[in-house]
């Protein structure tokens, strides 16, 4: 029988098994070192990663510059060299240790390090002393958590020794040497100015160090030793500068200093429009208003940093854009001049009897047909607190943001506001005798004027006048010696009018914090009266020169505005100016609902107010070639200015004096209102109005000629 062979045994399956655990090995071991990596080398490995991210740095650029009308340059900016400090993520150490190098290469200012900086920085500098302020239970309540650690860094700020002095060269000294801050050299509080600079900024953004009186020695020797300073750097910034000094100041503006951060009123806004914390921002008027014109576009520079934060690497990605340029409709010849006329004519009048409260005066120019602001002038007396004497200030904000009582000028709106209520028609005439109401004073015009109608009350300015027009607006009958009920709508109908001219309302000019006035609240009818003749609400110069261009244009309330273009800037070293990039069209805000003629019946009784004998203005513009219209307004007040406080709770009766004008009176080119408040008082008077009113008119067409 032939053996049968043996069936041979296959190794596949041992291999293939011996393949897959092999596999299952060398995975198990890649897992494993992934693992060991990743929590071991993790944090090595996202700073390397981090070290080749871009980061970018945006730095600013300087503002725009305001012209005049003219291209004259009013605000520039000055370059002046500064060193800066960019935080990168250091650590307090290594900011200590740059602040300390710095303090070896330039000198600086220690006056704004306040006691709890130099508490800190006592606590950085000596952390064993610190430690000691602590009791041991102290020690155990904060192990127990009964304590956190804000409150034991407030027990050792609390247990330091020392004050802050500032001698009288301004420098910041520590009381005696046996206290903590005694500790603290001349040369530490040096490094502590310059570490407060330091930590003061947020990451990645650019903060001045010192930009005031940075000498060349210093800049050259920071810039040369850069690499041993990291965040450190050596630029040029910038400053405001004034062409014409305090010149029109108020209402040019103010930005923010490089220390000063964002306004905290407007913190969220700033930061939604891509700001940094410690931008510098227009802080008031133009500069605020026209704020993300003029700020311009920033640079931007990509930097690279070491696993400490040193910068290795840095690209400008771009130089960025100062801001765009403001052409303002301000004729700076013509604002000179009429500051000087306020200046002089103020000084003057005070030497009268009876102006002891006398101490501003404001001019409003417009050009009526487009609402450009031509002069916006106001002068103020203060006393010097120092040496006693008085000293001329410039108050153009009180032009918009202060209100008075004006008088007879606004009698062409109560005028048109008959018309139009029906309470009058063109021609009605009425007798001057004074209203005499019940259980009220009696109520006239400045003389006795005979029967008047429209035309030469506003002429020989009759109160009178006014008055029964304000009677039949609220549908009463005047009966002498009787009570005069009037209806409540009556006041409203008024205001609504007179709104319509810009009286109580904001004018809407460009510029923000506007005043619109005082509105009184009681509605008796002796008071209807004195708001017809602008001895009631108050108005501001403002609102006088909308009112009166609203009448010299023929009913157009025109938006008054300070900006007529805005320029691209142009910064190649030349005078010229960057193409328009804007420009500010005239803007109707409401159009005045009369029938033809109304209108020219009021431009002939202003006419004739300047250039008829009788006229109230005649005496002061009789002779003039410019062909003036307009009103004059005398209001009875009581003082409530600086000085209030003299005389408790019955200041005395005070005479505000105002002019509104426009010339020539047919085809307006020019639009004026002059308004002195607290005049004078007593039985005295004087002619500041028209004494003020004549010689600014008289420049402008002087200016003009020439």
């Amino acid at each position: 029988m032939e053996k049968k062979k043996k069936k041979k045994k296959s190794h596949f399956p041992f291999r293939l098994n011996l393949l897959f655990f092999s596999v299952f090995v060398l995975f198990s071991i890649l897992i494993l070192r992934l693992g060991f990596v990743q929590i071991v080398y993790g944090e090595n490995f996202k700073r390397e990663l981090e070290r080749k991210e871009d980061v970018t740095i945006h730095n600013p650029v300087p503002r725009g510059k305001m012209l005049d009308r003219d291209y004259r340059v009013i605000v520039d900016n000055i370059p002046k060299s500064a060193i800066t400090y960019t935080y990168m993520g250091e650590s307090q150490t290594q900011m200590i240790e740059t602040a300390e190098k710095l303090a070896k290469l330039i000198e600086k200012d220690t006056k704004k390090v306040t006691l709890r900086d130099m508490k800190d920085f006592w606590i950085l500098k000596y952390p064993d002393l610190a430690e000691e302020k602590i009791t041991d239970e102290e020690r155990e309540k904060f192990k127990e958590k009964e304590l956190k650690n804000a409150d034991i860094y407030q027990f050792k700020l609390d247990r330091i020794t020392g004050e802050r002095i500032v001698n009288e060269d301004g420098l910041v000294t520590v009381t005696e040497e046996d206290t903590d801050l005694g500790m603290l050299t001349e040369g530490d509080l040096e490094v502590l100015a310059i570490y407060r600079e330091f930590s003061s900024g947020y990451k990645y953004t650019q903060q001045i160090v010192k930009n005031e009186d940075v000498t060349p020695e210093e800049y050259a020797i920071v810039s040369e030793n850069l690499q041993s300073l990291p965040g450190v750097d050596t630029t040029t910034d910038w400053e405001r500068a004034y062409s014409y000094e305090s010149t029109l100041k108020s209402i040019l503006g103010g930005v923010t200093k490089s220390d000063e951060g964002l306004p905290a009123e407007r913190l969220d806004h700033y930061l939604s429009m891509g700001y940094n914390r410690n931008d510098r921002v227009g802080k008031s008027q133009l500069e605020l208003q026209y704020e993300e014109v003029l700020h311009g576009t920033k640079a931007k520079v990509r930097t690279v940093t070491d696993k400490q934060g040193n910068v290795v690497e840095t690209q400008v990605v771009s130089d960025g854009n100062r801001g765009k340029d403001l052409v303002l409709t301000v004729d700076m010849d013509l604002q000179l001049q009429v500051e000087k006329i306020i200046e002089e004519e103020l000084w003057a009048l005070k030497k009268l009897p009876g102006t002891t409260l006398l101490d501003r005066a404001y001019v409003v120019l417009m050009d009526p047909k487009s609402g450009e602001v031509l002069t916006m002038a106001g002068k103020r007396i203060f006393k010097n607190e120092k040496t006693g004497e008085p000293e001329m200030w410039d108050d153009a904000l009180g032009t918009f943001t202060m209100t008075y009582n004006v008088g007879s000028a606004i009698k062409g709106a109560t005028i048109l506001t008959g018309y139009k209520t029906g309470a009058i028609t063109p021609g009605q005439r009425f007798n001057d005798a004074p209203i005499q109401i019940a259980r009220s004073p009696v109520k006239g015009s400045w003389t006795y004027l005979g029967t008047v109608n429209d035309i030469e009350a506003l002429k020989l300015s009759s109160n009178v006048y006014m008055f029964h027009t304000a009677i039949r607006i609220g549908e009463g009958y005047y009966r002498p010696n009787q009570p005069l009920p009037l209806k409540p709508q009556a006041w409203q109908t008024v205001r609504n009018n007179f709104a319509a001219f810009g009286l109580g309302v904001k004018t809407g000019i460009d510029l923000p914090n506007e005043g619109t006035g005082v509105t009184g609240n009681q509605t008796l009818p002796g008071l209807l009266m004195d708001l017809v003749i602008g001895q009631y609400d108050t108005y501001s110069p403002m609102q006088l020169a909308q009112y009166v261009s609203t009448i010299a244009n023929g009913g157009y309330r025109m938006k008054p505005h300070l900006v007529k273009e805005i320029r691209e800037p142009v910064d190649d070293g030349t005078e010229e100016i960057g193409p328009v990039f804007q420009t500010i069209q005239p803007t109707v805000l409401n159009t005045l609902d009369l029938q033809p003629g109304w209108m020219d019946r009021v431009h002939l009784g202003f006419k004739k107010v300047f250039q008829e004998p009788g006229g109230t203005a005649y005496p002061y513009f009789q002779g003039v070639t410019y062909d003036p219209a307009g009103k004059t307004g005398t209001a009875e007040a009581f003082y409530d200015g600086p000085e209030r406080w003299r005389f408790g709770k019955e200041p005395p009766a005070v005479i505000n004096l105002s002019l509104v004008s426009y010339a020539p009176s047919t085809n307006p080119e020019v639009a004026m209102a002059v308004l002195v408040p607290w005049a004078y008082q007593g039985d005295s008077e004087n002619k500041a109005n028209f004494r003020i009113g004549r010689r600014v008119m008289d420049t402008y067409f002087q200016l003009k000629g020439q």
